[in-house]
């Protein structure tokens, strides 16, 4: 607090994400000691009386003393702020774009107090003599409710509320009268909504092996020095990352400090959360979109009240408000739903970082795949590459084998299934062992291949596939290249060159058709849209009630099933050809991933990977989990086409409800960038500014909104970021704005 602070910056009404102004405002004597950053306070404005969060406290005002209206008070009772993340919110606005605004919105996920829960209790208070008595004139008088109340406090002295009014069907207001009469208490005790409520364990320690105690001990050592860093750990799948996060929690807690645990999507929560409760027990909590707002209210005050230390979640838990964190994690680092698809569109692990730099945290990015960005950052020597290259146990990694679909199609076998893939599942399913079989969906944009002689269609610019369009045209997204979708393959001719229409409730019909003795599971948007379906789905095949678990990519991350021996990819493709040029790093990972999910019991597994492509890098690296060849074949890649993370990439959006007024402002922005770039240039003659666009968006209309992009590439991230800028400004004093929406996306990873 600054106690010579005469004024108060004030942002105010974050419901509305377009207002980005700071007004000031005086601050009161009565307030002065009181009054620090991230308050929220009720401030004058206009007529009325709104809220506002103090963003700043200063004793230099720009305006005149007496125009300045005072803060009228605090709101003591509203979910308070720090001023750490109120500066954090200022960094994501400054590197993302958007308002200040929405991006406190951002980093202060519960925005409403929300009502206690409690536990209410009837207890008897009546002497047992004199309540009999009572208990005859009510029956004497025919009230019954009251009769039937009093009855059960003399068999159970204390009844929770809800038996009362539920099993015993007496009402509220009848409780109330016996209060009064002296009957009977009423007790209230504040109790917190329970997110896990089935969840039991804590105290369980697990011995690390040697590799394991290696990574511990490296980041204990920097931590007592004083040194906080950001780790690249790289473990193959099954090495065991999980127990290291564990024990350097286990330390983290120790000192007094709290940690945040990242995880990719909703659906690892389950598993994840059982382990560390298993070890952490009470003290360790969630933070989801599926949970109610009153159970992510409560979690929002156990972490402000210091009762929990470690909060998992996808990338909104990291907004945690803990005292102290002294550790983020953030596991399966390379997933892309830590990159917010809303503004700001913020990456969570760069967020992360930043915000460790504010509360003095390490940072520990794991994964058995890292992202191409991590490891390069590594390369360079910004962050700390620690590995664990085995198993634990000395498991081995599985076998694989890759199955040529073309090869299929040739000898008269159009099924989903590949013969060897048929032939492996009879195998493992007479051992009582279970398989998964993984649809590999992700990012499916209407790509065109042959499924004769696996060609696909792609822009003879980019590198990247064509997208089909419903108009019978190919459309490339980066550069705008068009051309018609051919009848026959132009490689080999066949006609059997389409879309690929397969989903999981088809593979799920063939697979019942084909093993009828076998039961199946399916894990898929459409099963898992109520909120405990994904642990239902994933319980009941923990607890082997089911031999075949298929599924999208949700099903391959992170989980640890013993009894699964053979993993099935049914289309490894899918993800190697869209309009993406991250698509074979995705790739990659994805068959990675999958393939990491077996054999991670006693017996050894195998994993069938089925594609058109048998030749690709991406397959065959993942094939043998050398991420090191499959990293150095991609970013020569990067290099050659100043793709990210050596070159930096900026997604400029424009978007209205006229098409022309959406290309009107795209166009006047490619203007101003191209005047800007000479201020770009490193050296004289040399640019570091490259420009694409204007052009269509990959989805050109939704919902009669029409969307026009410009992409941006440059070296230097800061490039970019003045760019950004330079724009917000110049589109405040220019008319033809009014009506189109502006939206930044740095580093995209599926674009607009």
């Amino acid at each position: 607090m600054c106690k010579m602070a005469l004024y108060a910056n004030v942002i105010v009404d974050i419901s509305n994400g377009k207002l980005d102004k700071v007004f000031q405002y005086r601050i009161p004597d009565a307030l002065r000691q009181k009054l620090v950053i991230g308050m929220q306070v009720v401030v004058p404005f206009g007529p009325r009386e709104i809220k506002g969060y103090v963003v700043e406290l200063t004793d230099q005002t720009e305006y005149e003393e007496a125009k300045l209206k005072e803060i009228r008070g605090i709101l003591t009772d509203s979910v308070p702020v720090e001023s750490r993340l109120l500066s954090l919110a200022g960094w994501i606005r400054r590197n993302y774009g958007g308002t200040m605004n929405q991006a406190i919105k951002t980093v202060i996920p519960i925005k409403k107090k929300m009502a206690k829960a409690e536990k209410k209790t009837v207890r008897l208070i009546m002497e047992r003599t004199e309540a009999k008595n009572q208990l005859a004139e009510f029956e004497r008088k025919h009230q019954t409710a009251r009769a039937r109340l009093l009855s059960a406090l003399l068999t159970d002295s204390w009844i929770e509320w809800g038996v009362v009014t539920g099993k015993l069907n007496v009402s509220g207001s009848v409780i109330r009268s016996l209060e009064s009469l002296g009957v009977l208490k009423v007790d209230t005790e504040r109790t917190y909504r329970n997110p896990l409520p089935h969840m039991r364990g804590g105290g369980c320690e697990i011995a690390l092996n040697e590799e394991q105690q290696c990574v511990v001990d490296t980041i204990r050592k920097e931590r007592a020095r004083g040194q906080n860093e950001v780790y690249l750990l790289k473990g193959v799948t099954g090495s065991g990352k999980t127990e290291v996060y564990m024990e350097l929690i286990a330390g983290v807690i120790a000192e007094g400090k709290q940690a945040i645990v990242l995880i990719p999507e909703i659906a690892l929560t389950y598993q994840t959360v059982m382990r560390f409760y298993g070890r952490f027990g009470e003290r360790v909590s969630i933070m989801n979109s599926r949970l109610s707002d009153g159970e992510k209210y409560d979690q929002f005050l156990r972490a402000k009240n210091g009762e929990i230390d470690i909060m998992i979640g996808p990338r909104s838990a990291l907004f945690t408000p803990f005292l102290n964190p002294g550790l983020i994690i953030i596991d399966e680092e390379h997933e892309g739903s830590y990159k917010s698809e809303t503004v700001p569109r913020y990456h969570a692990r760069e967020t992360a970082i930043a915000l460790a730099k504010l509360c003095h945290a390490d940072v520990v990015l794991g994964s058995a795949t890292p992202s191409t960005e991590s490891f390069y950052q590594a390369e360079k020597g910004r962050y700390r590459l620690l590995e664990l290259k085995r198993r634990v146990s000395g498991r081995p990694l599985p076998v694989c084998h890759i199955v040529d679909l073309r090869e299929e199609l040739k000898s008269g076998n159009r099924s989903i299934l590949s013969r060897t893939l048929e032939q492996k599942m009879e195998e493992r399913l007479s051992c009582g062992q279970q398989i998964m079989l993984f649809l590999n969906r992700r990012g499916v944009a209407g790509f065109v291949s042959c499924r004769a002689c696996g060609h696909v269609i792609k822009c003879p610019h980019c590198d990247v596939s064509l997208s089909q369009h419903n108009n019978g045209r190919m459309v490339c997204h980066y550069c705008g290249h068009e051309e018609p979708q051919p009848a026959v393959c132009p490689s080999c001719g066949s006609r059997y060159i389409s879309g690929f229409k397969a989903g999981t409730q088809k593979i799920e019909e063939v697979v019942r058709a084909r093993f009828p003795n076998a039961s199946a599971l399916r894990m898929d948007f459409d099963t898992t849209r109520k909120k405990e379906s994904y642990e239902q789905i994933l319980s009941a095949f923990a607890n082997r009630e089911a031999d075949i678990l298929i599924g999208t990519q949700m099903i391959v991350k992170g989980h640890d099933f013993p009894n699964v021996t053979l993993v099935g990819v049914l289309a490894a493709d899918l993800s190697l050809h869209v309009n993406d040029y991250r698509a074979s790093e995705r790739t990659f990972q994805l068959l990675t991933q999958a393939a990491g999910r077996a054999g991670r019991g006693d017996t050894p597994g195998e994993v069938v990977i089925q594609t058109y492509q048998p030749e690709h890098y991406g397959i065959i690296t993942a094939k043998n989990q050398d991420y090191e060849a499959f990293y150095t074949q991609e970013i020569a890649y990067r290099k050659l086409l100043s793709y990210p993370p050596v070159y930096h990439m900026l997604v400029i959006l424009a978007a209205s409800g006229k098409e022309q007024e959406a290309a009107r402002a795209a166009d006047d922005m490619a203007n101003e960038i191209r005047r800007f770039m000479p201020a770009c240039a490193k050296n004289e003659g040399k640019r570091d500014l490259f420009l694409t666009g204007p052009a269509d968006a990959s989805v050109a209309k939704v919902n009669d909104i029409y969307k026009k992009v410009i992409y941006l590439r440059a070296a230097e991230y800061d490039t970019l970021v003045a760019v950004k800028d330079m724009l917000e400004l110049h589109k405040k004093d220019h008319f033809i704005y009014k009506n189109v929406t502006i939206q930044f996306d740095f580093n995209p990873m599926n674009g607009f």
